[in-house]
């Protein structure tokens, strides 16, 4: 028996190693086992781009049909957003998108959405979790009798997301400016989308391809070297957007083809909602999201939030409390007016929504914000180890020996999500073991590239890893 854990977001595996159609079975199993109990009658199905994923979806309905839970069944590929979005539109009771974002090409995974339109709080995904059966319900009718019966119906959830984006953006101010956009799609679920909105824009790794061309579809910079070099060598693109494999994260590049990360992006968001827009709210960041959010938030009177890395807690304060601005490190962002849930499509509309109505760049953006708060850099190092040198560079970060970092004094650390040092001038270094992935994550701060390329490589040097 596969012993099935769920993550930072949701439960990731291994296709035909540990991620089968019996253990997905498995997973749906104790879903509509624990909605039955909560009084629980209604869910929306969805899948990405990856491999079988409509095999999994249908498989999940079939458990979900078995359980008398009505059941809503995206008939294509869609993004995780459109899943939760349609939660809210059809008042289901939870969302379940199969899916394993930005992980490689090998795995799939199994995502749960709430009524809300928004992650499931990671209460109700333990309870969950403690009831998933050993072994997989048997023989189940086959989909189409489930269709005919009129336990599952099939929706376009892409229609709806698009109908929603047309209510809520300037659609036409995007499309007569100056902006020149290359979208990369990176084979995942978004693909379609921009297509459909901004039809005069350049697309790559816009077609259905599960392998994925053997990449990760994470949207952070060394994945993106085709959409950088297109910018750089052709003046007539000024903007860059990518999404990852269900598009709820999004990468951007500036006109001079430089990665913009989600930390000035938050920045961003939150001076064009505030100052341009005159809307308020809460700012909720994750322990991995600059410093410079707090600084800014304060600048302008507002209340912040520091959270353990995972959008879910981001969500969990979203359901109860008015957000304005929420975001992670990894590019899952959200912003008020749309549902409690990272949208990478969302996100990139609002940029450039925001560049068309100040008919500025994205640089000469992102220069206004370093006039507010100061010019920084940042970047990440995913360090594949050993079992036996990740434990150890943790125990070392435990033992609280850890004294200077790139010979640069350490000043104070916090241990909410990880091990963050603070050093002088505003630099922070943070060590993370991966939720998801046989990695250790090493992120820093810096005013320069260079600076935070000592301070990473310096982490290596005092752990030596």
């Amino acid at each position: 028996m596969t012993e099935i854990k769920f993550g930072t977001d949701g439960w990731r595996a291994i296709i035909a190693k540990e991620y089968t159609v019996e253990n997905v079975k498995r997973v749906a199993e104790a879903t509509a086992r624990w909605m039955q109990l909560k009084g629980m009658k209604k869910v929306v199905i969805g899948y990405d781009t990856r491999f079988a994923g409509k095999m999994f979806a249908e498989a999940t309905a079939q458990v979900m049909s078995n359980f008398d839970i009505e059941v809503i069944l995206s008939h294509n590929f869609v993004s995780t957003p459109m899943v939760s979005l349609a939660v809210v539109k059809y008042q289901c009771d939870m969302g379940i998108v199969i899916t394993a974002s930005h992980n490689p090409p090998a795995y799939n995974g199994f995502k749960l959405k709430s009524s809300y339109g928004g992650p499931t709080i990671p209460s109700d995904i333990a309870e969950i979790e403690a009831i998933i059966p050993d072994n997989a319900i048997g023989r189940l009718p086959d989909i189409q009798q489930l269709v005919e019966n009129g336990q599952v119906t099939y929706h376009n959830l892409e229609d709806l997301y698009i109908n929603h984006v047309l209510q809520n953006f300037d659609i036409e101010a995007i499309k007569n400016s100056n902006i020149g956009l290359v979208y990369d799609a990176m084979y995942g679920a978004g693909q379609n989308v921009i297509k459909r909105l901004l039809p005069d824009a350049t697309f790559l790794h816009c077609t259905y391809n599960p392998s994925f061309m053997g990449q990760a579809p994470e949207p952070i910079s060394r994945n993106l070297t085709e959409l950088e070099q297109l910018i750089k060598s052709d003046v007539r693109y000024n903007l860059g957007l990518a999404n990852d494999g269900d598009a709820d994260r999004i990468g951007l590049y500036d006109e001079d083809g430089q990665f913009v990360d989600s930390h000035h992006i938050l920045l961003l968001l939150l001076m064009y909602l505030h100052e341009y827009k005159g809307m308020d709210g809460k700012v909720v960041i994750t322990f991995s999201v600059t410093n410079k959010m707090k600084k800014l938030a304060e600048m302008y009177g507002l209340d912040s939030e520091v959270t353990k890395i995972g959008f879910k807690y981001i969500a969990e304060i979203m359901i109860d409390e008015d957000v304005l601005v929420g975001g992670e490190e990894s590019g899952g962002l959200a912003v008020k007016g749309h549902i409690p849930e990272r949208d990478g499509i969302w996100i990139g509309l609002v940029i450039m929504e925001y560049m068309a109505k100040k008919g500025k760049t994205l640089k000469q953006l992102i220069q206004e914000i370093y006039d507010k708060v100061g010019s920084f850099s940042f970047d990440r190092d995913d360090l594949h180890l050993t079992n036996q040198q990740k434990s150890d560079a943790i125990k070392h970060c435990e033992s609280g020996l850890l004294n200077s970092i790139a010979g640069t004094e350490i000043l104070s650390s916090d241990n909410l999500d990880g091990y963050k040092y603070f050093l002088p001038h505003d630099e922070w270094v943070l060590l993370r073991p991966s939720g998801t992935e046989p990695v250790l994550r090493v992120y820093a701060q810096a005013d320069s590239p260079q600076r935070v390329r000592e301070l990473l490589d310096g982490v290596r040097k005092e752990l030596n890893i």
